[in-house]
């Protein structure tokens, strides 16, 4: 397989998988945020009950570390889009998994490890407010990602094209 021809199928898998990252955010802020926090702190405990068999623990960790892999591997081989691929990398492990890591996971343990047999119903309301709140921060972080992603798609296919004419 040429250069051309590799640089072409990792410029679209990291564009696909950053865009699909981005989209189950934004499903999640839309279909499942709405129905978690709509009563706290009863709600918390029917999101646990609910979410038994999967939930987004279950598909964003995998989805994120796949992401950075598909990122690094887009920064050593698209060489003539790197500055918008080191962009998104930065976006992703300083905005989205560095931001998860140190801010939503706490969170999570006070809301849905620990809850109501640990904490009271204000400090789970005060802690879910924060998590909404932060949540936006995380969804603009995974949009510029995705946004990068793109920019670094294009770019790339520019060269490409440029080469081959």
């Amino acid at each position: 397989m040429d250069n051309s021809r590799a640089g072409f199928i990792v410029s679209t898998v990291y564009l696909w998988i950053a865009v699909v990252a981005f989209g189950g955010i934004l499903a999640e802020t839309i279909i499942i945020y709405p129905n978690v926090f709509h009563d706290v702190p009863a709600s918390l405990g029917t999101s646990v009950e609910f979410m038994v068999a999967a939930g987004p623990a279950d598909f964003f960790p995998p989805l994120g570390a796949l992401t950075v892999v598909a990122a690094f591997t887009a920064l050593a081989v698209l060489r003539p889009a790197r500055k918008w691929v080191a962009a998104g990398l930065v976006s992703l492990l300083l905005g989205e998994f560095l931001f998860s890591a140190l801010f939503f996971w706490p969170r999570n343990d006070v809301m849905f490890e620990e809850g109501a047999a640990v904490h009271s119903a204000e400090v789970l309301r005060q802690t879910a407010w924060e998590f909404e709140t932060g949540h936006w921060v995380r969804l603009a972080m995974s949009l510029l990602t995705a946004v990068l992603a793109f920019a670094a798609f294009v770019r790339y296919q520019e060269h490409r094209r440029g080469a081959l004419r």
